[in-house]
């Protein structure tokens, strides 16, 4: 009996001593028990596997995953507990990734190149995002290794990513099942400490759950449309959360590929995660698709918001970024209360870690990453390099927001010579009708002072065609009157903030807020058009003529653009997809290379004449505008009187335009 006692005696003073750290079944943990666990977030990657900037051709250290790896690896060592997760968009944004699913379609066996990349780092899951749909069910099926039978794919037995993927609002039409499990249950082993610092080795079951923007049935419809259909997040999170929570996880960590919006809540809100955040049950949000960081001062005065500490309505969150430019870090500090694991909202923050905390400062690569994809890394520079025609003058973006088109009128005319060609075979009804093109320039200067397309004169090769027409969208073409070519117009003007020719003191032309891919400016068979920005939005467009005409009301035109706006992207009037006459159309891209190699040598005779121009208008004082520094030459050559006012010293700079004339 001694003997018996005295080993228990032993056993306790082991226990308390924390020796080996002893391992605890959750129900005999002791109370006060503390533990920091560090949720680790990716998003936005968009298959910026190395810090490679494609369409320049050269090396940049300011994004790039295998940087993000190397504070992943820092994150790791700073907190030993720590669950490292995806949040979308993971699989579109490259000429990587276009050769892979493109140009050379990916072997069933072979795994995606950002997957490769993210396996080295070994995570923990992740969910999808819109981009990521991009091309279609069967290539996600394929590279995700997930069957999607109700969606009409049949099953393959691919290589995929080795950690799970999770996404709860998006069902197969076929048999009324979520294409990826909503939601599964991670148990990881970590390190806790009782109140006299005893370190103890317990069991944390962490349950996620994914969602994807809702309006991924407009952006694709012609890929997701009779295959698919998608819930609200509010809505799928309600109806998956009870079956979760049944699991008695610890923490429950919600994927939101989206960001924060507090207008009143709708099924096929874009960004739902200041309503997510509210639904009972999610400990912690995890957040992308809008670009930006959070915590950060973008979010400052939004309701309920932490914009400086990460919390959303109480709920830590975090969104890390975009292009591997950074990592989202949510540092959760719990403690045991009676019997279960409470947050420590006072100990508990997020950040944002960015890969170059300076501009001239950024993180090394982690040496692993880079040669998992060398082979299809120089496959790829192979590709993009071929020839496809030429031009006698650059085309560019800088100044496309004041009406330089010179990138747009080659977007224009392919669309438009493609929809020309087309019509008579499919609808020749409409044959007849004007045909107008509408193109956004993608690049405005969003990620920096290099996000401008910047194709120089001469060769133009595929990697130009990328950088003519960033994202991989099919063409589309419907049908408009008078009324709704202006309505379209009106709705892009939105681009420019109202100008008060009496204000004394410089005013911004650009509204920020009114993104740059929005901005549609049409051209075609003789359109012209002016903006006045000293009028209210829906007033703007003034002297809209066709042929030297004005354009009535009950005047029929198709215009040529792409499936994305066709079917509602971007919420222009009368767009929804019902007025679509051209659908399932190529690639935008490829009828981009296809009209330059049969065009080719490019000149200004080739393209279609400007057709829009700011209305005459006297200010007092500067009307300014930021584009990369250097550039205003480019500008004057198109009969646009701009001058750099200020040099930012990051590559950026501020204009002046003169609208008098």
């Amino acid at each position: 009996m001694r003997r018996h006692l005295f080993f228990m005696l032993v056993w306790v003073a082991a226990l308390l001593a924390g020796c080996g750290g002893q391992r605890f079944r959750p129900g005999t943990l002791p109370e006060g028990a503390r533990a920091d666990v560090a949720i680790l977030e990716t998003t936005d990657l968009h298959a910026n596997v190395l810090s490679y900037d494609y369409l320049r051709a050269r090396p940049d250290p300011t994004l790039g995953f295998e940087r993000t790896a190397t504070l992943i690896g820092r994150a790791r060592a700073t907190f030993p507990n720590s669950l490292l997760f995806d949040v979308g968009d993971t699989v579109q944004g490259t000429l990587l990734a276009d050769y892979q699913a493109k140009a050379k379609p990916l072997g069933c066996a072979e795994e995606l190149a950002i997957y490769q990349a993210m396996d080295a780092l070994g995570y923990d899951g992740g969910t999808l995002g819109n981009h990521d749909f991009n091309y279609g069910l069967p290539f996600l099926s394929q590279v995700t290794a997930t069957p999607m039978t109700g969606a009409g794919v049949p099953p393959r037995h691919c290589a995929g990513p080795h950690f799970p993927l999770v996404l709860a609002n998006v069902v197969g039409v076929g048999d009324g099942h979520t294409l990826y499990p909503p939601w599964t249950v991670l148990t990881r082993t970590i390190e806790a400490y009782t109140l006299d610092g005893s370190r103890l080795q317990v069991p944390l079951k962490v349950g996620i759950i994914g969602f994807t923007p809702p309006p991924i049935m407009q952006w694709d419809r012609p890929l997701l449309a009779g295959r698919v259909t998608v819930r609200g997040a509010v809505e799928a999170a309600r109806a998956a959360l009870p079956a979760l929570e049944a699991q008695h996880p610890d923490l429950i960590v919600a994927l939101l590929h989206g960001g924060l919006d507090a207008s009143p809540y709708a099924s096929d809100m874009e960004n739902p995660g200041w309503h997510l955040a509210a639904v009972p049950g999610i400990d912690v949000l995890l957040l992308g698709h809008a670009h930006a960081t959070f915590p950060g001062p973008r979010y400052a005065g939004m309701p309920g918001v932490d914009a400086e500490r990460g919390f959303v309505r109480g709920v830590p969150a975090v969104m890390g970024g975009f292009f591997g430019k950074d990592l989202g870090l949510v540092k959760l500090a719990l403690v045991r209360q009676h019997g279960r694991w409470v947050l420590d909202r006072g100990a508990t923050s997020s950040q944002v870690q960015p890969i170059c905390p300076t501009p001239a400062t950024c993180v090394p690569p982690d040496p692993a990453i880079a040669p998992r994809i060398a082979a299809v890394q120089k496959a790829v520079l192979a590709h993009v390099d071929t020839p496809l025609g030429t031009s006698t003058l650059p085309l560019t973006s800088y100044f496309a927001d004041v009406g330089e088109q010179s990138a747009l009128a080659v977007v224009n005319a392919a669309q438009a010579d493609y929809v020309r060609r087309q019509l008579p075979r499919e609808r020749p009804d409409l044959a007849g009708w004007p045909v107008l093109s509408a193109a956004a320039a993608f690049r405005t200067g969003f990620a920096g002072a290099d996000d401008y397309t910047d194709v120089p004169a001469g060769t133009i090769t595929v990697r130009h065609t990328a950088d003519l027409y960033y994202y991989p969208n099919a063409l589309a073409a419907v049908s408009v009157d008078g009324a709704g070519l202006k309505a379209w117009l009106e709705h892009a003007a939105q681009r420019f903030a109202r100008i008060d020719p009496d204000a004394a003191q410089p005013q911004a032309l650009i509204d920020t807020h009114f993104a740059g891919f929005n901005f549609d400016q049409i051209q075609g068979e003789g359109l012209e058009y002016r903006i006045d920005p000293s009028r209210p939005p829906g007033r703007r467009i003034v002297d809209l003529r066709y042929q030297g005409r004005p354009v009535t009301a009950g005047q029929h035109f198709v215009v040529a653009t792409n499936a994305y706006r066709a079917n509602g992207g971007g919420h222009f009037p009368g767009l929804d997809g019902r007025q679509t006459v051209l659908a399932d159309g190529p690639g935008v891209r490829d009828v981009v290379a296809d009209w330059i190699a049969r065009h080719s040598p490019i000149t200004a005779a080739s393209l279609p004449p400007r057709s829009w121009r700011f209305a005459p208008l006297d200010t007092r004082a500067a009307v300014t505008f930021v584009s990369a520094g250097g550039k205003a030459q480019l500008a004057r050559q198109a009969g646009l009187e701009v001058r750099e006012l200020e040099d930012h010293g990051d590559g950026s700079a501020t204009y002046a335009i003169d609208l008098s004339h």
